[in-house]
């Protein structure tokens, strides 16, 4: 198996909420609105959301609800930019759990929850390169 990663699939309860919400940050999609199932193309990945049931059922887990052990996370050139993903995600209807503010690490991040109660982390790593195509290189 090669060392990366293609798609990364939410499961939601709420399909259109979800989409909503991503659709507010300023993500597009080529999804129909009846559709089942919604990508964004996330630089050289795809985020994915799908039923949250029917996720489970496909991947052959039992859902036992809450938090699944993962945060997701969006790293930008700057903490100016942190603040201001965050701003978007509070503007776009999240809950801000943690504001911008310096790191243990010598970073600066923030994290959001969207209305699925995923978690994002936004974050400035000063040793790590961000390139033109937001493509992050340890």
């Amino acid at each position: 198996m090669e060392q990366r990663v293609s798609v990364v699939t939410l499961g939601v309860a709420d399909l259109q909420r979800a989409r909503a919400f991503y659709e507010a940050l300023g993500w597009r999609s080529g999804a129909e609105p009846g559709d089942d199932v919604v990508f964004f193309q996330a630089g050289g990945m795809v985020v994915s959301l799908w039923s949250r049931d029917r996720l489970a059922e496909d991947s052959g887990v039992e859902d036992g609800g809450g938090w699944g052990g993962t945060t997701l996370a969006h790293n930008v050139g700057s903490p100016a930019e942190v603040d201001a993903v965050i701003g978007a995600a509070r503007a776009a209807g999240a809950r801000i759990a943690r504001p911008g503010a310096a790191t243990f690490w010598g970073g600066y991040s923030g994290v959001f929850v969207d209305p699925e109660g995923h978690p994002w982390e936004v974050a400035h790593n000063p040793h790590w390169t961000i390139g033109p195509d937001g493509s992050t290189t340890l």
